[in-house]
């Protein structure tokens, strides 16, 4: 167990990726999948899961695999089935699999924000702009869930709270999350 008590990532890679052409979590032959995976088991998190529909893949070590049969459904429905693998957890850090700039160290930096707030949720900015990773302690999960409607994730459970530790992270990475390909994708 970490200093955090039992985190667990979850990483969002269950999508069609529509505009980006395929599915995000084949994008860069696997480095994207690659690099979220690192950052959360780098960052604190001592269980690692990643959420697949589109696409099955082999996942990296140390993470496992879920599947979200309605990943159709939205980012909602990836989220969902990503905390029922994971109820064993006291914080759950959620990171999509298209921002591969987000590091251990960005992660890090998130787990220590929310695990020193007195509600348990952070959510990182990029100079001024909301991204990931989001961290949720597990008291507040069923009210996150309560939330989840089609491709929408925690954004309406994180703004209907005052109490969320707002981090900037932006001299860390960009947060960038990547909807296009470039020719070196």
């Amino acid at each position: 167990m970490s200093t955090y008590g039992r985190v667990a990532g979850v990483v969002l890679a269950a999508g069609a990726g529509t505009r980006y052409g395929m599915p995000k979590v084949l994008a860069a032959h696997g480095l994207w999948l690659r690099s979220a995976v690192t950052a959360l088991s780098g960052g604190g998190c001592g269980d690692v899961v990643v959420v697949l529909g589109a696409a099955v893949v082999d996942v990296p070590v140390p993470a496992r695999a879920v599947t979200a049969d309605d990943w159709h459904q939205g980012m909602g429905a990836s989220l969902r089935a990503g905390l029922a693998a994971v109820p064993d957890a006291d914080y759950a850090v959620v990171l999509t699999v298209d921002t591969p700039d987000v590091g251990a160290d960005v992660v890090g930096r998130m787990l220590e924000a929310a695990r020193s707030s007195q509600s348990g949720i952070a959510r990182a900015t990029y100079d001024g702009r909301p991204g990931h990773p989001v961290v949720v302690a597990r008291r507040h999960w069923p009210a996150l869930l309560d939330t989840l409607h089609g491709d929408e994730g925690a954004r309406r459970f994180l703004a209907g709270r005052p109490d969320v530790v707002v981090v900037d992270c932006a001299d860390l990475a960009t947060g960038l999350d990547i909807d296009t390909p470039t020719p070196t994708d």
